[in-house]
C-alpha cells in the first residue's frame, strides 16, 4: 500500500464506515484514486461468458451502487466492474446505521436493503458509460414490490442496452423473503422472464445468477440445475453469509450480511461443488474474502473463471487491485499456466 493511500484509508477510518464509503466515492469523482490503466498480459487475458475481459479481478456490487464513478474506477486496474444493485424505483434502504467494520477479523457487515437512486438516474448514467472495459449492473427488487421476480426483468430492460452483463441478485439477506426466490421452481420462474427480458434487448447481454453461501447442498443441486435449464451464462459464488463463527471484533453480533476474510473458506467450498456439479459447462465467479494474489488463485483453482472483490478495499485500499493482478499473474508464471483460463478448477479436489 502506498503512504498516502496509508494515511487516506487512516483518515476514512476517524469516520463512520458509511460516511467514509462516501467519501471515498468523492474522492474518486475527483481523480483522488490510482490511475494504473489497463493492467494485463497474454496469460492474464481471458473470456468469461462471452466477456473479454484484460484480466480476471473484478469489482464486486455494492461499491459504486448507482455508477456515479465507473471512469475512474475503471483506471484502477480491474477487469471488469459491477455497479448496482438497481431497483425499478429509488429506496433508501435500511435505516442508519446500517454498515459496520470488523476491523480484527478484516471484515464488514451491512444490512443496506439495496439502497439505490433508482434504475432511470443509473441507467442515464450508465448512457454515460466509458466504451472500453466490461461493465455489468446487479439488479435488484423494491422491497415493497408486489411482485419481485417481474422486478429484475424491469431493470434489465431499462438499463440493458448500456451494459455487457447483468446480474440477478436473490441472495441479499437483507430484503425480507428475497432468499425465498432461490427455491427452484421461483428461481426458475425468475430467471426465465429475465432471459425474456434479455431476449427482447436489440444486443442481448450475459447473464448472472449470484448465490448465498448459507444454502444446503439440495439447494446447490437444484441451483446447478436451474442454471443449466435457463441457459443463463454464469453463477457468481458468493453472496454475504448470515454466519458469524469465529469472529472476535465487536460489532460481529449485528444483523446484516457478513463479507471479507471469515467468508473466504465458506465461499470457496461452495463455488468447488458448484464447479463439480456444473462440470465446467457454466462459468463461476468467485467472490468472498479476496484480499491477496493467493486468495484469487485458490478461487481459480477451486473452479472460478474469474473473481470479484471489496471488502478488501476498506482495509488494502484500491492500490491493493493492481497488487493482486501481478501478484496472480506471478503464481500462474510460477505453477506452469501459460493462461489463466488452464488454472481454472485445478485445485478444485482441495476443496470438496
Amino acid at each position: 500500500m502506498r503512504l498516502i493511500e496509508q494515511i487516506g484509508l487512516k483518515a476514512l477510518y476517524g469516520f463512520d464506515p458509511e460516511t467514509a464509503h462516501g467519501l471515498a466515492i468523492r474522492a474518486l469523482k475527483f481523480g483522488l484514486g490510482p490511475s494504473v490503466g489497463q493492467v494485463t498480459s497474454p496469460r492474464l487475458r481471458t473470456r468469461v461468458a462471452g466477456l473479454d475481459l484484460l484480466n480476471p479481478i473484478g469489482l464486486a456490487a455494492g461499491f459504486d451502487k448507482n455508477a456515479e464513478v465507473i471512469e475512474p474506477l475503471g483506471k484502477c486496474g480491474f477487469g471488469f466492474i459491477e455497479v448496482g444493485a438497481a431497483t425499478p424505483r429509488p429506496q433508501p434502504g435500511n435505516p442508519k446505521p446500517r454498515l459496520f467494520r470488523l476491523t480484527k477479523d478484516r471484515a464488514a457487515i451491512n444490512r443496506f436493503g439495496f439502497n439505490n437512486q433508482g434504475m432511470d438516474a443509473i441507467a442515464n448514467r450508465l448512457a454515460n458509460r466509458p466504451k472500453n472495459g466490461v461493465i455489468g449492473l446487479n439488479l435488484g427488487a423494491n422491497k415493497d414490490s408486489q411482485d419481485r421476480a417481474a422486478d429484475f426483468a424491469k431493470v434489465l430492460a431499462r438499463c440493458g442496452a448500456h451494459l455487457d452483463f447483468a446480474t440477478v441478485n436473490v441472495s441479499s439477506p437483507n430484503t425480507e423473503k428475497l432468499r425465498d426466490l432461490q427455491g427452484k421452481d421461483a428461481l426458475s420462474a425468475l430467471l426465465n422472464g429475465v432471459i425474456d427480458a434479455n431476449d427482447q434487448l436489440e444486443k442481448p447481454i450475459s447473464i448472472f445468477l449470484k448465490i448465498a453461501p448459507d444454502l444446503a447442498d439440495q439447494d446447490l443441486i437444484d441451483i446447478a440445475q436451474v442454471a443449466r435449464d435457463t441457459r443463463i451464462h454464469g453463477i457468481i459464488a458468493t453472496n454475504t453469509t448470515l454466519s458469524r463463527d469465529g469472529l472476535k471484533s465487536a460489532h460481529r453480533g449485528q444483523m446484516g450480511g457478513l463479507s471479507g476474510a471469515p467468508l473466504f473458506e465458506k465461499s470457496t467450498h461452495v463455488l468447488a461443488r458448484l464447479s463439480q456439479l456444473t462440470d465446467g459447462e457454466i462459468p463461476l465467479i468467485g467472490v468472498g474474502g479476496v484480499a491477496t494474489p493467493e486468495h484469487a488463485y485458490q478461487k481459480i483453482r477451486a473452479g472460478a473463471s474469474a473473481v470479484q472483490l471489496y471488502t478488501a478495499l476498506v482495509y488494502g485500499g484500491m492500490s491493493s487491485v493492481t497488487d493482486i493482478v501481478r501478484g496472480l499473474e506471478a503464481l500462474l508464471e510460477r505453477d506452469g499456466f501459460a493462461n489463466v483460463a488452464d488454472a481454472v478448477g485445478s485445485g478444485r479436489n482441495d476443496w470438496l
